[in-house]
């Protein structure tokens, strides 16, 4: 257990910059649903996501990024994943202390605060047809546009193999 500080949006673009990473950012009023962000469409191009932080009964977790408007059927993504049992939404307290993030800001780019591995990452196959990919930069008052192969570069820097999955339907 460490008593780090999670990573910030600067540290994040810091990072990225460091890959040689392309990313622009755009600020908003904060939004914690699909539904608030969908606003913000016109002014930001490309796939939009959805993130789920869930966890099986031999406390894997897991975070799928999924595009904004897909569906994850819960009762049977587990075997898809690869998790122990049916799965579960993680607690807002792991999601702080392995992604550095709360509820509503939860974001691809949270694999930067798991320094230890304990999240498995999976990226929609749907998510990736898209040139450019957007997440919240571990804070819900701005977007991070990213190309969804750098997504996959930054996921792999951070010590993390992104599985592109199908996940959903």
């Amino acid at each position: 257990m460490t008593d780090m500080q999670p990573k910030t949006d600067k540290d994040l673009f810091q990072f990225l910059d460091g890959l040689g990473i392309a990313h622009s950012t755009k600020e908003h009023e904060p939004v914690f649903t699909v539904a608030e962000s969908v606003a913000l469409r016109d002014e930001i191009p490309g796939g939009h996501t959805k993130n789920l932080f869930v966890k099986d009964k031999k406390d894997n977790y897991f975070l799928m990024t999924v595009e904004e408007h897909a569906t994850v059927d819960l009762k049977t993504i587990h075997g898809v994943i690869g998790a122990a049992s049916r799965v579960s939404f993680g607690k807002p307290e792991k999601l702080m202390e392995y992604l550095g993030v709360i509820p509503g800001a939860v974001t691809a780019f949270g694999v930067i605060n798991d320094v230890e591995g304990k999240v498995k990452i999976i990226i929609d196959a749907d998510l990736m047809a898209y040139d450019t990919i957007n997440g919240h930069p571990l804070r819900n008052d701005a977007t991070t546009s990213i190309g969804s192969k750098d997504l996959l570069r930054f996921i792999e820097a951070t010590g993390h193999e992104p599985l592109v999955l199908k996940v959903t339907s």
